[in-house]
């Protein structure tokens, strides 16, 4: 990640801005919040701690603030998918620094920070230390690591987390908490705190998502009559741990066991100490019936140390039976979410009337795994969980009834599945047995915050009936839904009535598959298979802020309610039925009373995308508002002779600017209809339009220099060849071109021109490609003068990369994605270091053009050109020089050469007055 980053202030295309403080509150409650959102204010956990968020400090040194430009156009993370706010503060070099000004009311004597350090070059991590200042004076050296963060979703391990070869590319698990008391006196009201990279901070860099502070009360003593679990032998062992167990600790797990076995036979509490207490091994502690208290979750640890790589299943930390436990910290040494890993649960619990309170848990398979009759989880925390945060359900410890269980003030920060969950599951199958389960019943979430998953939701509701989801605060899912309404696969059970209402749902969302999943969702299908019942979800009151995607989704479901829901600024549309890979074939819904505000141009308020769901409107805002208009796509006519490009079909929508039988594309991240556009590997990139059907039809409209007959070559791609597949027309609907056919080119994404010939006055008008068979996908429609060219096309777009390296996410794809703000970089202070793209043939060639993204400061770089047939054996197209890239001139850099034919276009960077390391976002290859 590199300095330049630091123009990239702000979150451009979300309107709530991150909070600066928190005071005793998860949710952001500052003036900047919209009015929709601020009525809401009241939703998520009251905790007692205040969050300062990196990106809203005070930068010094040079530090920069990075945030979350535009939806994600990727299945992959990101740094900024996963902070919270989608945003955070970047220290990039020594003397960098964020700070902020206690604005609590009330002294803080502990921190823990949420931060990303870089992993080591060979994966598993780095440990560095980052300095905190008190009133600009250093006050202590902060532990932070890598340890437990860095996996990597390249070479076919997408939504895996056990693999850490940094080589794979695509990482995922960027940030991680580390928390201790303030050194010295507490940091009083009103005082300045810091975090700085010095030069004696060991890593390259530090990324700070947010802060938080507070003051916690003294150590609770030990209750009158309960057996501390150091008479039985337990010893603490305060090494702090930093992402890894200490070898020489004592295992204290057997001298745990025996104090609950002594507890459990004289009904007495159990007590945890001050200290930290290791359970070594895969066997976990089993209670039942009993107490277990500690001095407070500051104080008290239980830390779970399980050599990896580990091949014995894991059982949970705490196996509980009808238990009460309170006031401590459960910690682990886990790299992964699974048994290789070393991961398992914190606590799996059952029985009835059981609790937990006042529970920190980090770096576990899952927080609390909980079923039976009557549980509560209150008032604990979930951060660094790697798999679900709170997942109340009817399985856990081999029960089958899940039934008035409660989660409430609950704060659930980094996980890596739901941050919470009600789980009613109908069967499972195991050695050829299947076990059937009741469905879970009268289930309670609220008053809970659920923050920046990186993957997962933040509230799942998997089957069941007559739960309450209520008053909850969710943000920033970093791939999925923010909040969902369903049943989970072909074993969970179907749901059968819920409601959810007063949350807040703000920059939810995400590219996970490809989706372009919606911030809310109610239906099946939401994890893959589009079966089953989900009937009577009541949805009211509750705020959607942001949505990364869509705001509201619908799949199949019966008798939903959406009543009177506020919505604000969607990413893509507002309220839609059956959106791309959410099919809804069949349901019905009750919408009405609903307000939406800040729809995007070209989005769509409300869209029903199926003709067997029957939808009930009245009273929603937008029933009174101005249809979108039609007309160009980006509000341009498309210039004839010129390139018209396939996707920028008119706007107006269905029966205006498009007939389409259904939304079947995956281009959605294109632009808000998606109607059915794909991704193309055609050169130039971008999108197609595909699935193409007899009876439709696309309208563009075009701008005619001059009157006169035009050669159009039209760019597609067909398995089969396709008679009659196409005309053109007029807005008279007169034919123009005559029938065209296509040939088979040999796949979906094998690309060949045909030409067909039209007469057109000058001027603007609106020309409809008819699809009069199916069987074939278009890029693009190139017009020229009968007898001349079509127009020149970047060579390079869309195309394959490679690299001699790249930094945390900056690979060199970005050099081709015609994503202007991603970039490649390479590794710093090793030069020289290349990039280069695959034409995929041998072509022509004659000029280069390089950028950088348009918002960063001037720089030099010092580059050479080099070609290649074969991608061994290279030559010299450019010799070395050094050229400036400069913002008053759009930070382009243009570079000719005698015309070649190759293959391979290399880009080699020996020099960089900006950064230590080889940036470009953009390599573009043209024959002239």
């Amino acid at each position: 990640m590199s300095a330049a980053l630091a123009a990239l202030v702000g979150l451009a295309w979300m309107s709530v801005a991150p909070a600066g403080a928190t005071p005793h509150a998860a949710a952001p409650h500052t003036s900047d919040v919209p009015a929709a959102l601020a009525a809401s204010a009241a939703a998520g956990a009251n905790t007692p701690f205040a969050i300062y968020e990196g990106e809203a400090g005070t930068l010094g040194g040079g530090a920069g603030a990075v945030s979350l430009t535009s939806a994600p156009t990727t299945q992959y993370s990101s740094a900024t998918l996963e902070a919270s706010g989608h945003a955070y503060a970047h220290l990039g070099g020594t003397g960098q620094s964020v700070q902020w000004t206690n604005t609590t009311g009330h002294p803080i004597s502990f921190v823990n920070v949420r931060a990303s350090i870089p992993d080591s070059a060979s994966g598993g991590g780095l440990t560095g230390t980052l300095d905190l200042y008190v009133d600009g004076t250093f006050r202590q050296a902060l532990n932070l690591n890598s340890r437990q963060t860095w996996v990597y979703e390249g070479n076919n391990n997408y939504n895996t987390s056990d693999n850490q070869n940094p080589a794979d590319g695509s990482p995922r698990v960027f940030f991680d908490e580390s928390h201790t008391f303030v050194t010295g006196a507490p940091i009083a009201p009103g005082a300045t705190f810091a975090l700085k990279k010095d030069s004696a901070n060991g890593a390259s860099s530090y990324d700070i998502d947010s802060v938080d502070v507070e003051n916690p009360p003294a150590p609770a003593a030990q209750p009158a009559g309960s057996i501390s679990i150091t008479s039985c032998g337990a010893v603490a062992d305060d090494t702090p741990t930093n992402g890894a167990a200490d070898g020489q600790a004592v295992d204290s797990g057997p001298a745990i066991q025996n104090c609950i076995n002594q507890a459990q036979s004289e009904a007495k509490t159990l007590w945890i100490p001050q200290g930290t207490f290791y359970v070594k091994g895969t066997t976990g502690l089993r209670a039942s019936g009993i107490t277990i208290a500690g001095a407070g979750l500051w104080y008290s640890t239980v830390y779970r140390d399980v050599p990896v790589p580990n091949s014995t299943p894991l059982a949970a930390l705490f196996e509980l039976t009808s238990c009460h436990v309170q006031n401590f910290h459960i910690d682990a040494d886990a790299v992964s979410r699974s048994t290789i890993g070393g991961d398992g649960g914190a606590m799996d619990t059952t029985g009835t009337d059981w609790s937990a309170e006042g529970i920190w848990t980090q770096h576990t398979m899952s927080g609390f795994w909980a079923s039976g009759t009557g549980g509560t989880v209150r008032n604990s925390r979930l951060t660094s969980i790697w798999a679900d945060g709170i997942n109340l359900n009817n399985v856990s410890l081999n029960a089958d009834t899940g039934n008035n269980l409660t989660a409430t003030g609950n704060f659930v920060r980094g996980t890596g599945d739901d941050a919470m969950a009600i789980n009613s599951v109908n069967y499972n199958t195991g050695g050829g047995t299947t076990t059937y389960y009741h469905p879970m019943s009268g289930v309670t979430l609220t008053g809970n915050t659920a923050i920046a998953p990186w993957g997962g939701k933040g509230i799942g509701i998997y089957g069941g009936s007559g739960h309450l989801v209520s008053g909850n605060y969710i943000s920033d899912t970093a791939r999925y839904i923010g909040l969902g309404a369903g049943r989970f696969g072909v074993n969970g059970s179907d749901l059968l009535s819920a409601t959810v209402t007063g949350n807040v749902v703000v920059r939810s969302g995400g590219n996970a598959y490809s989706q372009g999943q919606p911030a809310l969702h109610v239906g099946n299908g939401g994890d893959g298979q589009n079966t089953g019942t989900v009937d009577h979800v009541t949805v009211t009151g509750n705020t959607v802020a942001d949505s990364v995607y869509d705001a509201v989704g619908f799949s199949t479901s019966t008798n939903t309610l959406l009543q009177d829901n506020t919505i604000t600024d969607p990413g893509r549309n507002g309220v839609v039925i059956s959106p791309p890979f959410y099919p809804a074939p069949s349901g019905s819904a009750s919408i009405t009373g609903n307000t939406l505000t800040g729809l995007r141009t070209g989005a769509t308020a409300y869209a029903d995308n199926s003709a067997g769901f029957s939808a009930t409107l009245s009273g929603n805002s937008w029933q009174t508002s101005t249809p979108p208009a039609a007309g160009p796509y980006g509000g341009t006519p498309a210039a004839v002779p010129g390139t018209v490009q396939a996707e920028n079909y008119d706007t107006g929508g269905q029966g205006v600017a498009y007939n389409a039988a259904s939304v079947n594309g995956n281009g959605t991240a294109y632009r808000a209809d998606g109607i059915d556009l794909e991704a193309t590997s055609d050169t130039g990139g971008g999108y197609d339009l595909g699935w193409t059907g007899g009876g439709q039809w696309f309208r563009y409209t075009v701008d005619v220099a001059t009157a006169g007959t035009y050669t159009v070559g039209l760019r597609v791609a067909a398995p089969a060849a396709v008679s009659g597949a196409l005309h053109l027309s007029s807005a008279t609907g007169a034919d123009l071109s005559g029938a065209v056919s296509i040939p088979a080119t040999g796949g979906w994404q094998n690309w060949a021109t045909v030409t067909a010939a039209v007469t057109l006055p000058a001027g603007r008008q609106v020309l409809t490609l008819n699809q009069d068979n199916g069987g074939w996908n278009l890029n693009q429609l190139a017009f020229a003068t009968s007898g001349g060219t079509t127009p020149a096309t970047d060579l390079a777009a869309g195309r394959a990369t490679g690299e001699s390296s790249h930094t945390q996410a900056y690979a060199s794809s970005n050099v081709t994605d015609a994503d202007r703000a991603s970039y490649w970089e390479s590794a710093n202070n090793a030069f020289p270091q290349w990039v280069q793209v695959d034409l995929g043939s041998a072509q022509s060639i004659s000029r280069v053009v390089l950028r950088l993204p348009a918002g960063w400061g001037s720089r030099t770089q010092t580059l050479s050109l080099q070609g290649s047939t074969d991608g061994s054996a290279f030559g010299t197209l450019k010799a070395a020089a050094a050229y400036t890239f400069d913002p008053a001139a759009d930070n382009t850099v243009t570079v000719t050469f005698p015309a070649t034919t190759q293959r391979y276009v290399r880009v080699t960077v020996t020099a960089n007055s900006g950064w230590p390391a080889g940036q470009l976002s953009e390599v573009q290859v043209w024959r002239s």
